[in-house]
């Protein structure tokens, strides 16, 4: 019987099982922590958004640079077989007001326990706290270590990889894989964080008295680096976090790269600089410079201590001048927040190391799935799609692969 090593046991290793098993190959899914799958179940505790319900080529935008490399994987598992899949484990999706795509019980576990007796009738084996630290000297078996010391060589005719990348250390992806991949003469990426949070110095009194206050619906940009997205950004005693600042985390990474990064915040959107200066010209003459702000264009108050921090401590009095800050209140930020504090991960392992069945090309019969590969995306369904399609199309590769062995 043909036999395959899934190693991890989040979604896109899980996936990648379930399409083996299911063509008749015995699988065998090596985890290092005690239950699977962590990660899918922490992301469905506000609410599982497991895809998004707009277009291709709108989806496939969200991906960036990896948009061509990922549009046949996306083509092969989308956004409606992900559906299609979800439903056949009894839990049915619906589309959200935003396009995002939901189970409509809203959470992850009926999802997960419905999955995981799947795997058990399709027969794969879950072998959980088994942690992959590397191949033998001869690159023929896989090293696995437990959590007494003891180590295991096992051997699949295909294996697949989806370690996921660096941002949830305590659920096991804390991108240890690298050294082991890079020591095979592998190219990474170096993982760094995304959908993250930025670090920015605020003034004590914005720390203090704004932390967890949302700046709602404004409109958010790197200097220099592209149109504005629009979304509720959150103020942190240490920064910023939200949609919109993890939408436009590769421009901020790449500005902080370079010369440094400051985000222009756009705090009325929907108005022009000169609407703003028209309505900011009727001021009352005994308003105060805050009353001013939020009588004329509706500012509240975390909106006019940023303007505050702008300037120096100083509101603007002339109406043009405030109107032109408010459309780009300059934010300075000095460093994005860690990786273990980031929801996802950019880098990994280079497209031009895999194949389009993404199989590695140095080492034929070993396959990659999910985020170990170079690509991002912001949140809203995008991270979970592209994980399940990369599972799917790698499941597949492998059972082509073996396929074409057993004609040879």
């Amino acid at each position: 019987m043909r036999t395959a090593t899934v190693v991890g046991g989040g979604p896109a290793g899980l996936i990648a099982a379930e399409v083996l098993a299911g063509a008749g190959v015995a699988v065998t899914v090596y985890d290092r922590m005690p239950s699977v799958p962590r990660k899918f179940l922490l992301a469905g505790h506000g609410g599982l958004n497991i895809t998004h319900s707009e277009g291709r080529e709108p989806m496939l935008s969200r991906y960036g640079p990896s948009a061509d490399r990922l549009a046949p994987v996306l083509a092969a598992f989308g956004p409606e077989e992900l559906r299609e899949w979800c439903a056949g484990l009894g839990e049915p999706t619906m589309v959200g007001s935003s396009g995002r795509v939901f189970p409509r019980s809203f959470r992850a576990t009926p999802l997960a326990r419905a999955w995981l007796a799947r795997l058990t009738d399709l027969g794969v084996r879950l072998e959980r706290r088994q942690r992959w630290t590397g191949w033998t000297d001869d690159g023929a078996r896989l090293v696995l270590t437990a959590d007494d010391g003891a180590t295991t060589e096992v051997a699949g005719d295909v294996t697949v990889f989806a370690l996921g990348g660096a941002s949830w250390p305590r659920l096991g992806a804390d991108g240890g894989w690298v050294e082991a991949f890079a020591e095979r003469g592998v190219a990474v990426a170096p993982l760094r964080p995304a959908n993250v949070g930025v670090r920015v110095a605020w003034s004590p009194d914005v720390a203090e008295r704004f932390a967890g206050v949302p700046l709602k619906q404004v409109g958010l940009a790197v200097r220099g680096h592209g149109r504005p997205v629009r979304g509720d950004a959150m103020v942190t005693r240490t920064g910023l976090e939200g949609g919109p600042v993890y939408a436009i985390g590769a421009a901020i990474r790449d500005a902080l790269d370079g010369e440094g990064c400051v985000l222009e915040v756009d705090l009325r959107p929907d108005l022009t600089a000169a609407q703003l200066a028209d309505r900011l010209r009727r001021r009352r003459p005994k308003d105060s410079g805050s009353t001013w702000l939020r009588r004329s264009i509706g500012l509240d108050p975390v909106s006019i201590a940023l303007l505050r921090e702008a300037g120096g401590g100083a509101l603007p009095t002339d109406a043009a001048a405030a109107a032109a800050l408010a459309k780009a209140v300059p934010v300075t930020v000095t460093a994005t927040m860690p990786i273990d504090r980031a929801i996802s991960t950019a880098g990994g392992v280079a497209w031009s190391e895999v194949d389009g069945s993404l199989m590695l090309r140095r080492m034929p019969g070993t396959f990659l799935a999910g985020e170990m590969l170079d690509w991002e995306a912001p949140t809203g369904g995008y991270l979970l799609q592209a994980s399940f399609s990369t599972g799917v199309v790698a499941a597949r590769g492998a059972l082509s692969w073996l396929e074409g062995r057993q004609v040879r």
